[in-house]
C-alpha cells in the first residue's frame, strides 16, 4: 500500500511538474498581439505615422528612410509634437556594427539667461508661447539621418507628410487637445488660425475626424523639397540634396519667416541662432547588463539614469524577488531614486563647461556604494546625489552645493494625490512620440522625438509651432549647476530613445513617450524580458510602477518624497507592505507605456514588434 501511495505521489509530482512546464512556455494572454515580420518593421505613435513608414518600406526604402517618413507624419500631426521640436536618435549601422547617437535638439536663442527669466519673475522658464522655445532640431535631425544613412529623396519621404497636411481626418486625441487648449492658443494669432477651425462656434477646435489641412506648413514641405530638387537638377548628389533642403529651412526664406514670426509674438530667437546651429553625431553611452550591451544618449538626455540604474541593480538578484513582489518594487525604486539624483544633479549639456562626470557616474564601483545605501525595510525619502568625482580621481568642485542640495524644499509638491493634479500630471508626462524600425539589412533606428505639442505657438506663416523645451533649464545653480540657462546651450531633456546588443547583434530597440517617467518604465520593461523572460508585447504591457521622487523635468520641476503610483490591480498585502515602508501611493489603471519596441529574433532569423495596450502607439511589419 505503501508503495502504491508513493507511486500516486510521484506521478501526482511529474504530472504537476509537466503542466507548470507547459503553462511557463505558454505566452500570456496580451490584450493587442505581438507583430512579427520577416522583412521589416515600423512602429510609432499613431496609426497614420506607422502606415507612411509601411508606405515607405513597400517602395524599397531602408529602416532609416521609413523612420524619416514616420517621424515627419506624427510631426505633422502633432501627435504631442510638432516640426519645430527636437529629434533624439539612435541608430544602428550594420556595416560598421557600431551604434550612432543623433543630437538634434535645439539651444537656447540669444538673450536667453537666467537673469532675463529673473527679472521677469520666474522661477524657470516659462512652460508655453515663445519665450519657452529652443531652436527648432526635428528638420535638421531628419534631414540629417536621411542624407547620412537613409537611401531615398527627401521628396519620396516627405510625400506622406505632404498629402497629410494637405488635409487628414484628425484624430479624437489631438482634436480634443486643441478644444481643451483654446483658450491659451486664442493668444498667439497664427496658431488661431491653424488650430481653431470653428472660431466663434460652441467647439472651436475641428471635430474627430474632420479633415485638418495646414497649408501654410505644406508650403513649408514644398519649399524643402524644393530646393532638394533644384539642387539635384544642378548635378548635386542626393547627400548634397538634402542637405541644400537643410540650408533653406535654417538660413533661407523659411528661418526668415520663423524668426518673423517668432519675434512678432515675443519670442528671442534670430536668424544667427538657426544659422548657427547644427545637428551632432555622437558616440553614444554604454554599460553591459548581464551581458547585454545597453546604449542611450549622452548627458543632455536624462537616458544614462536607465545605465545608473541597470549598475546599481546588477548587485541584486532581481528574479530570485520576484516580478512586481514588495521587495522588487522596493528595489528597484530605490535604484531609480539614486540615479534620478544624480540625474537631478549632474547631466547637462556636455558641450558647455562644467563637465560632466560621466565616467564615474557610470562605473561599476560607484554603483556598487551607491547600492549599499538601500535600506531593505524603508523607503529613503532623502535619497540625494552621490559624489562620483572619486571614481574619477577628482575631487568634486560642487561639494558645498551638494551639501545643501537636500534642503531644497521649495519645490516639493503640496499634499494630495498628484494622479488627481491634473497640471502637475500632465507635466510629469509632458509630450513626446516614440518611432522604431527595423529592416532585414541590419539597419536599426529608436527615435523619441518631442516639443512643440499642442497647445503650441506657430512661428509666423511657416505652419510650424515652436518647442516649449525652454522649460527644462534651471536658473538657479543650486539645483544643477550643469544645466542652467545659457544662450547656444542645449537643455537636460527626459528624451531617451534605447537600443540593446547582445553577442554584438541588435537584441531590442526600445522607447517611449511621457517626460519623466520614460526611463523609469524603460528599466521595467527590460528588466521584464532580460529577469523576467517575458516576450516584447507582454513586456509591454506588464504593469509597471512609477516614483515621483525625482524633481521634475517640466513646470516647476516639483518632486514628491516618497511619492508611488502603482497599478490599480497591485494586490492589497503589496499596497499595505509599500505603505509601512514609507510610500505615498496612488493609483492608475494603466502603468505600462506607452511603450514601443522591437526584438530581434536572431534563431528564426524575424523581428517581434511591441506596443503598449494603451493610447494610439501602433505597428505593422512584413
Amino acid at each position: 500500500m505503501r508503495k502504491l501511495l508513493l507511486s500516486i505521489f510521484c506521478l501526482l509530482a511529474f504530472v504537476s511538474l509537466s503542466l507548470a512546464q507547459s503553462f511557463n512556455n505558454l505566452p500570456v494572454k496580451t490584450q493587442k498581439p505581438p507583430l512579427h515580420g520577416k522583412h521589416w518593421m515600423a512602429i510609432t505613435g499613431k496609426p497614420l505615422g506607422a502606415t507612411a513608414g509601411a508606405m515607405i518600406f513597400s517602395q524599397g526604402g531602408n529602416a532609416i528612410d521609413a523612420s524619416c517618413a514616420m517621424l515627419a507624419a506624427t510631426c505633422t500631426m502633432w501627435d504631442v509634437l510638432s516640426w519645430g521640436g527636437e529629434t533624439q536618435a539612435l541608430i544602428y549601422n550594420p556595416n560598421t556594427k557600431k551604434v550612432i547617437a543623433i543630437n538634434a535638439l535645439g539651444v537656447a536663442p540669444t538673450g536667453a539667461t537666467a537673469d532675463f527669466f529673473k527679472d521677469k519673475g520666474m522661477n524657470y522658464p516659462p512652460e508655453y508661447g515663445p519665450l519657452a522655445a529652443v531652436t527648432p532640431g526635428t528638420p535638421g535631425g531628419l534631414l540629417t539621418m536621411l542624407a547620412e544613412y537613409g537611401t531615398m529623396s527627401l521628396k519620396e519621404v516627405l510625400a506622406p507628410a505632404m498629402q497629410m497636411a494637405e488635409g487628414y481626418p484628425i484624430e479624437a486625441q489631438t482634436a480634443n487637445q486643441i478644444e481643451r487648449n483654446k483658450e491659451l492658443i486664442k493668444e498667439w494669432p497664427y496658431s488661431k488660425k491653424v488650430f481653431l477651425t470653428h472660431l466663434g462656434e460652441g467647439r472651436e477646435a475641428p471635430d474627430a475626424g474632420e479633415i485638418f489641412v495646414q497649408q501654410d506648413l505644406l508650403e513649408t514641405l514644398k519649399k524643402m523639397v524644393e530646393a532638394e530638387q533644384q539642387a539635384l537638377k544642378k548635378g548635386k548628389s542626393r547627400k548634397e540634396a538634402i542637405y541644400a533642403a537643410y540650408d533653406r529651412f535654417y538660413k533661407g526664406d523659411i528661418a526668415k519667416e520663423f524668426v518673423r514670426g517668432s519675434k512678432e509674438q515675443g519670442g528671442l530667437i534670430t536668424e544667427q541662432d538657426l544659422a548657427n546651429w547644427e545637428v551632432k553625431i555622437e558616440e553614444p553611452l554604454m554599460t553591459n547588463y548581464r551581458g547585454i550591451d545597453v546604449y542611450k544618449l549622452q548627458a543632455w538626455t536624462q537616458g544614462p539614469v536607465m545605465l545608473q540604474a541597470l549598475n546599481i541593480l546588477e548587485n541584486y538578484d532581481l528574479k530570485s524577488m520576484g516580478y512586481n513582489s514588495t521587495r522588487y518594487i522596493h528595489t528597484v525604486y530605490q535604484a531609480m531614486n539614486l540615479a534620478f539624483a544624480d540625474r537631478d544633479f549632474y547631466y547637462g549639456d556636455p558641450a558647455f563647461a562644467p563637465e560632466e562626470p560621466m565616467q564615474g557616474l557610470l562605473s561599476k564601483e560607484y554603483a556598487k556604494e551607491r547600492s549599499k545605501m538601500i535600506n531593505p525595510d524603508k523607503n529613503d525619502a532623502k535619497a540625494a546625489p552621490g559624489d562620483p568625482y572619486p571614481y574619477e580621481g577628482k575631487q568634486n568642485p560642487y561639494a558645498g552645493l551638494l551639501q545643501d542640495w537636500g534642503n531644497m524644499q521649495s519645490q516639493y509638491y503640496s499634499p494630495g494625490d498628484p494622479v488627481q493634479d491634473e497640471k502637475y500630471f500632465e507635466s510629469f508626462q509632458a509630450g513626446t512620440t516614440s518611432i522604431e524600425a527595423a529592416d532585414k539589412e541590419g539597419w536599426v533606428v529608436s527615435i523619441t522625438p518631442s516639443g512643440g505639442w499642442v497647445p503650441a505657438c506657430i512661428a509666423g506663416n511657416t505652419g510650424i509651432g515652436m518647442s516649449q523645451r525652454m522649460q527644462s533649464f534651471v536658473l538657479d545653480e543650486k539645483e544643477n549647476p550643469f544645466n542652467v540657462v545659457e544662450p547656444g546651450k542645449r537643455p537636460r531633456v527626459t528624451l531617451t530613445p534605447s537600443l540593446a546588443l547582445k553577442d554584438g547583434k541588435p537584441f531590442l530597440s526600445f522607447a517611449k513617450q511621457a517626460g519623466d517617467e520614460q526611463d523609469q518604465l524603460l528599466l521595467q520593461f527590460f528588466l521584464n524580458m532580460v529577469e523576467f523572460d517575458m516576450t516584447v508585447q507582454e513586456a509591454s504591457e506588464a504593469p509597471s510602477f512609477k516614483t515621483l521622487q525625482m524633481y521634475g523635468s517640466f513646470g516647476e520641476h516639483e518632486k514628491v518624497p516618497g511619492g508611488m503610483i502603482l497599478n490599480s490591480e497591485m494586490p492589497d498585502w503589496t499596497r499595505q507592505d509599500l505603505s509601512r515602508m514609507g510610500y505615498d501611493i496612488s493609483y492608475q489603471d494603466r502603468t505600462s507605456g506607452p511603450i514601443n519596441a522591437i526584438w530581434f529574433d536572431w534563431e528564426h532569423g524575424t523581428f517581434w514588434g511591441g506596443s503598449s495596450n494603451h493610447g494610439e502607439d501602433y505597428g505593422i511589419g512584413w
